[in-house]
């Protein structure tokens, strides 16, 4: 819960500064929060909060891309100010590198042997991940260390 009352707080900050960007992607977070604990029926832990922020991240990333080719620099802006402030609340991302360690100590623990073991591998590597790489991404490396 502690980081449903971070985000909490920062929309009480965000609401005292007038920031009403903030304010608004704030408060859109903190709904759809809230859905959430309405459909699981209980709270929700810090890591499904913070799997909902990715969620809505991929979601922002995609916006950016499309008003991006469809020449909207102004909602491209506003895209990327919302991406910022959500960011604001997951884990620091991990490097490539990290990721390749994770995924090779992964193969290890399941004596992949080649692309045929991927679906195993993903498998065991994505919990020590914990949303902190975009499995789309740790997919590719796999595949590329498994020699896909």
């Amino acid at each position: 819960m502690a980081l449903k009352a971070a985000i909490q707080e920062a929309a009480k900050s965000a609401l005292k500064r007038g920031d009403q960007p903030s304010l608004a992607t704030l408060r859109f977070l903190l709904s759809t929060l809230h859905n959430e604990e309405i459909k699981s029926r209980r709270e929700l832990t810090d890591e499904e909060v913070q799997k909902t922020i990715a969620t809505l991240c991929k979601q922002r990333l995609e916006s950016i891309e499309l008003f991006t080719r469809g020449g909207r620099a102004d909602l491209v802006s506003k895209e990327q100010a919302e991406l910022e402030l959500l960011r604001h609340f997951l884990p620091q991302p991990l490097s490539d590198d990290e990721v390749r360690s994770l995924i090779r100590a992964s193969i290890d623990e399941v004596g992949a042997r080649g692309v045929q073991d991927l679906g195993r591998v993903m498998k065991q590597v994505m919990p020590k991940i914990g949303g902190r790489s975009d499995g789309r991404r740790v997919n590719e490396l796999a595949r590329q260390i498994l020699g896909g």
